[in-house]
């Protein structure tokens, strides 16, 4: 078992109140054991680790100053939370993050009182922080509202949408800018060099000496000087004016990791702020902890791992991940068309577009944490004469929607979406989970929509986004590693709508969408053994569907059974929609859909949360064996 750091002051600490009651002193060793509790607990979960490395200070001090949960903590994204997780009565549960049955890697309502609103993903802390200041003048719960965004998500439109609210409104309002120089991956635009340049004018150490200086809550005699510094700091920088503009007074920048410049300013901000604030600290991702910081994503997410050396604990693979032979087909064919374009929303490392941009740097997008923005890119470059593949999580490409609705599918242009993260995705849990872009893309007419089956129907599939310029395509993978296929040497595009038989049987018809190819494979060799030799095909599409072979297993078995990796609204909709259009249910077809269940999926391994799903391998014979009316026998003791 792992040696547990040695933690005296933090083991007195259970909930917040607890530091309330600190000495300044006892709270510095505070966070100097939570930093060290904190490493100890990830490495033997994995997870995100350095973000909530970078934010240990601002954590205590949060706890410290404000009463929570009175006061409402919202962290943005919230993967930098486990600190915060440590510091409300869930320490005792720390070692299970991410985990079965454990704790989750976000913010979660129904997890703690201590976590007001749920978030994994970006840039809706303000919005929410809003809301509860709004509901609080309005008779609702009191309290404060905090919201602590990074600076990658204040690339997001949403975050300007609440600051520009909240500043028309003008209630009581705290934000907390975590400035770590770094989002996901290293943050791009705009918004990056601007927040860049508010401290790259003079050395840190003075613009630390000015932050503390520029509170205008100071007595009377000093306001005077406080002001000029100020003025001072906004001809060598940008200042705090485009915060000012939208409404808020700004604070900063101070040392996000000066505990003692954190207590007196939020102290300052809690007894006298009468509007909206924004409080900009200056961190450090992975803080403390050296193979974080010295990590080209600072720790960002981790696989368990030995604290003294870094040395992460991976398994190795026996296939390629999935996404990496996305990039490797992808760099293929930008090889041999040099109109093709990739765009990515703050994930190079995640989609696999990392090697792409290597290779093809001037042909590679990153837009920053902008899905919409990353859409209607695409969109322009479609209308532009490019071959786009706009690459992003289906849990992130929800955040694009409209844009795919009303900027790529209306106007037929021929946007490529690569959706990484289709179905259940493991430790992320719920909030990561690729469950619901089969229904909302497939609803769209002239999309296109294709589930690779294994990494050689993928490798097909994005020959096919290739060549594919009659309107909008889509083709969705999994997380993690395929099964081992042999991979083909010159990739053939598919025919568009058509799928393929993978093994000739009778009675029963499976039809696979997707991944879950495998397990169906498995169920027939089970099913086998029982006498019964199901025919099993691959759809390859939802949109447009193969009706030929649909409707040919209909016809030709005593049921028809579909399987995806999505929810309800999806494929199987699609093909029970044909099938009553076509009249075969009047024949006495028995028709039924496997799909996701109506639920939100908590974390787990992918394995056990398909199990939850009821789309294992086993769930499948249990069904064929139901629907075909066969009892199921049960060994005796």
């Amino acid at each position: 078992m792992t040696n547990r750091p040695h933690t005296p002051t933090l083991d007195k600490v259970h909930l917040p109140a607890d530091l309330r009651q600190m000495s300044d002193t006892d709270l510095h060793k505070v966070a100097h054991e939570l930093r060290a509790e904190t490493i100890s607990a990830v490495s033997q979960t994995g997870g995100h680790l350095g973000a909530g490395l970078g934010v240990v200070e601002l954590t205590v001090a949060l706890h410290a100053v404000f009463e929570t949960p009175r006061d409402r903590l919202i962290w943005d994204v919230s993967h930098q939370t486990y600190p915060h997780k440590i510091l409300t009565g869930r320490r005792d549960r720390i070692r299970t993050l991410r985990q079965k049955d454990g704790l989750s890697g976000f913010t979660k309502r129904s997890e703690s009182p201590y976590d007001p609103f749920g978030a994994a993903h970006s840039s809706t802390s303000i919005s929410a922080a809003l809301g509860f200041a709004v509901a609080r003048d309005l008779g609702g719960d009191p309290g404060d509202a905090i919201a602590v965004i990074g600076d990658g998500a204040m690339s997001a439109g949403m975050a300007y949408e609440a600051m520009n609210n909240a500043g028309h409104l003008g209630k009581r309002l705290i934000v907390i800018l975590n400035d770590n120089d770094m989002s996901i991956a290293p943050p791009v635009g705009a918004m990056s060099s601007y927040l860049s340049r508010l401290y790259a004018g003079a050395p840190f150490q003075e613009l630390k000496a000015v932050a503390k200086g520029a509170v205008s809550f100071l007595p009377p005699p000093f306001q005077e000087g406080a002001r000029r510094a100020k003025e001072m700091l906004k001809h060598l920088t940008v200042g705090g004016t485009l915060f000012e503009e939208l409404g808020f007074s700004y604070l900063g920048p101070i040392d996000g990791h000066d505990l003692d410049q954190l207590l007196a300013v939020l102290r300052t901000v809690r007894s006298r702020a009468d509007g909206p604030i924004l409080i900009h600290a200056i961190t450090q991702k992975g803080k403390g902890y050296a193979p974080a910081e010295e990590a080209r994503d600072k720790g960002h997410g981790v696989a368990k791992f030995n604290v003294l050396t870094g040395e992460q604990k991976k398994a190795t693979p026996n296939a390629p991940s999935y996404t990496s032979v996305f990039a490797n087909a992808l760099c293929d064919q930008a090889a041999r068309d040099d109109k093709i374009v990739a765009v990515t929303a703050a994930m190079p490392d995640g989609t696999g577009l990392k090697t792409f941009m290597e290779r093809y740097g001037s042909r590679c997008f990153d837009v920053g944490i902008a899905e919409q923005h990353a859409v209607t890119f695409s969109a322009g470059l479609a209308a532009g004469g490019m071959k786009p593949f706009c690459a992003i999580y289906s849990t992130f490409l929800q955040r694009g929607y409209d844009q795919v609705v009303h900027d790529v599918a209306i106007q037929r242009l021929p946007v490529r979406f690569a959706i990484d993260r289709a179905g259940l995705v493991g430790a992320d849990g719920a909030t990561h989970a690729g469950s619901y872009d089969v229904a909302f893309l497939s609803n769209l007419p002239g999309m296109v929509v294709m589930a690779a089956a294994d990494e050689s129907e993928l490798v097909r599939m994005v020959a096919t986004a290739a060549a594919h310029d009659d309107g909008p395509i889509a083709f969705r993978f999994p997380r993690g590693e395929g099964v081992g296929v042999e991979m083909p040497l010159d990739p053939q595009p598919l025919e568009i709508g058509k799928g393929r038989v993978v093994r000739q049987g009778s009675r029963v018809a499976l039809l696979s969408f997707g991944t879950r190819l495998s397990e169906a494979e498995v169920a027939c060799e089970r099913l086998e053994q029982r006498g019964i030799t199901p025919t099993l095909a691959d759809a390859r599409f939802a949109k447009p569907l193969d009706r030929g072979l649909i409707l040919s297993l209909a016809r030709d078995h005593e049921a028809l059974i579909t399987i995806e990796e999505g929810a309800v609204g999806g494929f199987g909709s699609h093909v029970a929609q044909l099938l009553s259009e076509e009249g075969v249910f009047d024949a006495g077809l028995a028709y039924r859909s496997m799909v996701l269940p109506d639920v939100f999926i908590d974390q787990a391994s992918p394995r056990d949360m398909y199990a939850v799903a009821a789309l294992n391998a086993e769930d499948i014979e249990a069904r064929v064996l139901q629907t075909l009316g066969v009892e199921i026998m049960t060994k005796r003791a």
